[in-house]
């Protein structure tokens, strides 16, 4: 799950009330989707710090709720505000994401990149701006090693 730390942190996520917070505002169906449809409690994310100097992989956090609608898109006043999404029918989703622990290592986009174990990795290709990603099994385990995490 993408962030950026001028915004939300992971040390934000840390610091929140029970270290949980609805990860709301994304506005991507296909993101959408994965939390939608494929993310279920318990799961295990990385946060991931986009925008920022350098760019990588922070924390470890896990989904904390189902997906239900977000409410950011029912607020007039809030930036992530759809007119056309509707509480009856709402169109844009959000879990409840829960703070687990810093990497030992903060793990760079650079690094990820020169790993020849992550050269499928959604995430590193060409023109993927998606704010979540799937993560498979090998690459979970291949990100923490790089990190020292256990």
């Amino acid at each position: 799950m993408k962030t950026e730390p001028e915004v939300f942190s992971f040390d934000d996520l840390m610091a929140a009330p029970a270290k949980t917070t609805g990860w709301e505002g994304v506005r991507n169906y296909q993101a959408r989707n994965f939390m939608r449809d494929g993310m279920q409690v318990g799961d295990k994310v990385f946060i991931y710090h986009s925008n920022a100097e350098p760019p990588g992989i922070a924390g470890i956090a896990k989904v904390a709720s189902a997906a239900y609608p977000d409410p950011s898109a029912f607020d007039r006043k809030d930036p992530h505000y759809d007119p056309g999404s509707k509480r009856e029918s709402p169109t844009w989703m959000q879990v409840d994401v829960q703070g687990v622990k810093r990497l030992k290592r903060f793990v760079s986009l650079e690094e990820l990149r020169a790993s020849k174990r992550l050269t499928g990795m959604r995430l590193l290709q060409k023109g993927n701006r998606l704010s979540i990603v799937p993560v498979t099994p090998a690459e979970w385990e291949a990100i923490l090693e790089m990190s020292g995490t256990t």
